[in-house]
């Protein structure tokens, strides 16, 4: 089973910027993909962004195209989300996702991820 550590969450004002990273561990295979979610209060939870981890091609929601950055780091097994140009409507809980097996599609539905991690709050002060 993998586990799945998100850090890198905090407090910035509007236009500034944050750096998520999510750490995995237990897993002796590298994942098909994985991606960035969030949640905001009262909302349900929508796709951020996604790498396939072999071709190390991206894909991303039109809210944040432009403005973050998903990479990966094969060695650590790790996932990274650059957010730039923050807004407050990009304040939620971040949750970093993997799938250990293909999918087709974009990658930007959550039941297309098996592992999950606990999530890490992102606000954005206006």
């Amino acid at each position: 089973q993998v586990q799945l550590v998100e850090s890198g969450g905090g407090l910035v004002q509007a236009g500034g910027s944050l750096r998520l990273s999510c750490a995995a561990s237990g897993r002796t295979r590298s994942p098909y993909a994985m991606g960035w979610f969030r949640q905001a209060p009262g909302k349900e939870r929508e796709f951020v962004a996604r790498i396939w981890w072999s071709a190390g091609s991206t894909y991303y929601a039109d809210s944040v195209k432009g403005r973050f950055t998903i990479s990966k780091d094969n060695a650590g097994n790790t996932v990274a989300l650059q957010m730039n140009s923050l807004k407050p409507e990009d304040t939620a809980v971040y949750y970093c996702a993997a799938a250990a097996t293909y999918y087709s599609g974009t990658g930007s539905r959550d039941y297309q991820y098996d592992s999950w991690g606990q999530g890490t709050q992102v606000t954005v002060s206006s």
